[in-house]
């Protein structure tokens, strides 16, 4: 589970309902755009095989998912930010969602890419990612009873580090 890049701190999302409006969300600066080249170029290099990629309907997620995976992602409400324009229970529902994809073992021998937002990732782990930065990585394993084990938080510049060596 991956938070999306960095973002261009000077925009918003000023039509979060219209995920199709990107020109009123905030969406990925340069050098998110240039770390996430190199973090899918780092999980080529280290043999990370990778399957299905799915992200948020935010562009920056989107973006970050097509950098980091390779190929158009597939994208899902339920790994979307709803903030303060869905209800309570609509932002329950995607965090029990992300946790139930986080649970699901892969069918082939591939690792899943879930690119999401802070409140998503908060909401379906807990107060220990209160401080999820951009780019970040969650890894899970499944345990197979549907639920999953943090395997390790790693940086996105880490990856690239990892690769070099």
């Amino acid at each position: 589970v991956f938070r999306h890049g960095a973002t261009n701190r000077d925009q918003a999302d000023t039509d979060p309902l219209n995920h199709d409006n990107v020109s009123k969300q905030r969406l990925l600066s340069e050098s998110g755009k240039e770390l996430g080249r190199q973090v899918g170029e780092s999980f080529k290099a280290l043999q990370i095989p990778l399957g299905a990629v799915y992200t948020s309907k935010f562009n920056r997620a989107v973006e970050t998912g097509r950098l980091i995976g390779g190929k158009d992602p597939t994208a899902l409400l339920d790994v979307t930010e709803g903030g303060l324009v869905v209800t309570p229970i609509e932002n329950d529902r995607r965090a029990e969602a992300l946790r139930r994809m986080v649970g699901t073992r892969p069918v082939d021998a591939t690792n899943s890419l879930i690119v999401t937002h802070r409140p998503n990732i908060l909401d379906a782990f807990g107060k220990d990612w209160f401080d999820v930065k951009e780019g970040e990585a969650s890894v899970f394993k499944p345990d197979g009873s549907g639920k999953a084990v943090l395997v390790a938080r790693v940086q996105a510049i880490d990856w690239v580090r990892a690769a070099a060596k």
